[in-house]
């Protein structure tokens, strides 16, 4: 039997990268998965490709940054499987390599806006969701930039630091109504977010993590599947690295 068998599971940014590989490893562990994506070629792609391996899966075209489209799709899984036990809150994206000092102001509320307003928006509906599903577990996707700095990147770095803090809060206030919130961290990952990146600059980014080369999607997916399954019971409020040792520098 899965970790998550009988459970109902959301993913957002589930259209590929490490999204992807969430739903899809929720899917082999028993969940029934609603795969949620902006793009909704990916995300059909991926309910196929669940489907083949013997899955069930639903796919729910969704805009994070939109309450209103979260809201749906939180209703939409509850009316589709019955309940919703399990979500991981990845829709994220890069956004512009500038200065904090030449940053747009659109850039900045474009990359808030899904990278945090997005989970924030997520566990709004979520987690009453949850509570009346019996409870649940939830995975914020992080970063290891919402540990550290990075130059060039104000808005992201502000987000993912928003992301853990919001994470530590609610789960605080659920720890006794059975919901567990908990955070992932990735370091770089092979992902379409670096596909613009030559593979000069990849072999730069690779050399700073310890492990040497950048990490791969599943790798992310497996830590994920630990914190939203009962072998994590014990397990809230935490921010897991998935970094190669990139923290320890």
């Amino acid at each position: 039997m899965g970790l998550l068998q009988g459970k109902v599971a959301l993913v957002t940014g589930a259209g590929s990268g490490i999204g992807r590989s969430v739903a899809e490893a929720y899917a082999r562990e028993g969940a029934k998965v609603v795969v949620s994506d902006i793009a909704e070629d990916n995300g059909l792609e991926v309910v196929q490709s669940i489907a083949a391996a013997g899955g069930e899966a639903h796919f729910a075209r969704t805009d994070v940054a939109n309450a209103e489209h979260v809201r749906r799709l939180v209703e939409e899984t509850v009316e589709r499987f019955g309940a919703l036990h399990v979500a991981c809150n990845n829709a994220g994206i890069g956004g512009a390599a500038k200065l904090t000092g030449e940053y747009g102001i659109d850039e900045w509320r474009k990359v808030l806006g899904i990278n945090l307003d997005g989970v924030f928006y997520g566990m709004r509906y979520q987690i009453p969701a949850m509570l009346a599903s019996g409870g649940g577990a939830i995975v914020n996707m992080a970063s290891i930039l919402g540990n550290v700095g990075f130059a060039t990147a104000p808005a992201y770095v502000a987000a993912k630091h928003g992301v853990v803090g919001l994470t530590k809060t609610a789960a605080m206030e659920y720890a006794t109504q059975g919901v567990r919130v908990n955070a992932v961290g990735p370091g770089f990952i092979a992902t379409p977010l670096l596909s613009a990146m030559d593979e000069e600059t990849l072999a730069g980014i690779a050399a700073m993590h310890p492990v040497n080369r950048l990490g791969r999607p599943e790798e992310v997916a497996d830590a994920v599947v630990y914190l939203s399954s009962d072998k994590a019971s014990f397990v809230t409020g935490a921010y897991l690295p998935v970094d190669g040792g990139y923290l320890t520098r």
